[in-house]
């Protein structure tokens, strides 16, 4: 292990003004933990990108690792659970925003948080998935959990070319579900349709306020925009129906009414891949080597370098990344 490596380092001066720098860094740049990791793979999520533009306020200790997923090697451990050289997961429990995260060539981590990597997957493709596609899977198991069965009806995905989308649409038309995309690219319609998706509409027309309640359209939903997105989804949800909520791309307001709960038994699901009990994550991660198309995964993917993080996080917050985005940590 080196005593000194590269990472990415978020600071902010007495006038709260935040400074992304390169930089080199050692253990003890690093926060408690009881096992380090060799980072070998990471990925930039829509919350990486809010992080490192600050945009949003998802870092809350300074200063800060950015980066809330990664795969790699244990390279020691005083947890029982993990030896030097297995290979991990992880995705959140607050890394990357109060603990030090992923964009560095190690981590050093609690043992808890950690998932040993499923049998049939490997760092390339876990960090493919990421924190985005492991939520989008938590949805599509919410969904189920709730009856919403392929028989039941459509299920509409917004934010469609983002990471949770994407995910969403390839795991739900693999499960036999008719999906509905909705996205502010519709040029990329066919590529969501090669992705699973049999129809494809355009943001616009949910963006704007909704009605207490509208035509029914669709018997379920993976919603990662928020504020009036949301709101007109849960207004076209028919009865009996479920959305999952897991993002806010749009805004964290819901500016809707009590209409679709209380007359058409409308359940709203909230998805939280953060503090997800350890079991459910498992779970999770299981069904994903199992249905996920990994040649699908692989058309949803970019690979970058380390030096690429950061412009790749300015790029997904302003709306230009299609899919998942993978970060190489040998590669500059």
């Amino acid at each position: 292990m080196q005593d000194r490596f590269k990472g990415i380092l978020l600071t902010r001066d007495e006038n709260k003004v935040m400074s992304v720098n390169v930089t080199e860094l050692g253990l003890d740049d690093l926060m408690e933990g009881d096992v380090v990791v060799e980072v070998e793979w990471t990925t930039v999520n829509y919350k990486d990108g809010l992080a490192i533009t600050g945009k949003g306020p998802v870092v809350r200790r300074w200063p800060m690792v950015p980066g809330i997923d990664c795969a790699g090697t244990v390279v020691s451990s005083e947890n029982e659970r993990f030896k030097a050289g297995d290979k991990v997961i992880l995705n959140g429990f607050g890394v990357g925003e109060v603990h030090t995260g992923a964009y560095a060539a190690y981590a050093r981590l609690k043992g808890d948080w950690l998932i040993p990597m499923p049998e049939g997957m490997d760092g390339r493709s876990a960090m493919a998935i990421g924190t985005a596609g492991y939520t989008a899977m938590l949805s599509v198991m919410a969904l189920e959990r709730h009856g919403i069965t392929p028989g039941r009806g459509p299920v509409v995905v917004t934010g469609a070319n983002g990471g949770v989308g994407t995910v969403a649409i390839a795991v739900l038309g693999k499960l036999g579900y008719e999906v509905i995309a909705s996205t502010g690219r519709t040029e990329e319609a066919e590529f969501l349709k090669s992705l699973g998706a049999s129809e494809v509409i355009h943001r616009d027309e949910l963006s704007g306020p909704a009605k207490p309640l509208n035509k029914e359209r669709w018997a379920g939903a993976v919603d990662a925009v928020g504020s009036h997105t949301l709101a007109n989804v849960l207004s076209m949800t028919s009865y009996g129906g479920a959305v999952t909520a897991c993002g806010l791309a749009q805004g964290m307001d819901l500016p809707t009414s009590v209409a679709p709960f209380i007359l058409r038994g409308v359940s709203l699901l909230g998805i939280d891949s953060v503090m997800a009990p350890l079991a459910l994550r498992q779970e999770a991660w299981s069904r994903l080597v199992k249905d996920l198309d990994m040649g699908k995964l692989e058309a949803l993917s970019t690979e970058i370098g380390f030096n690429g993080i950061v412009d790749a996080a300015h790029s997904i917050i302003d709306g230009k990344i299609r899919g998942r985005v993978v970060v190489d940590m040998k590669k500059s």
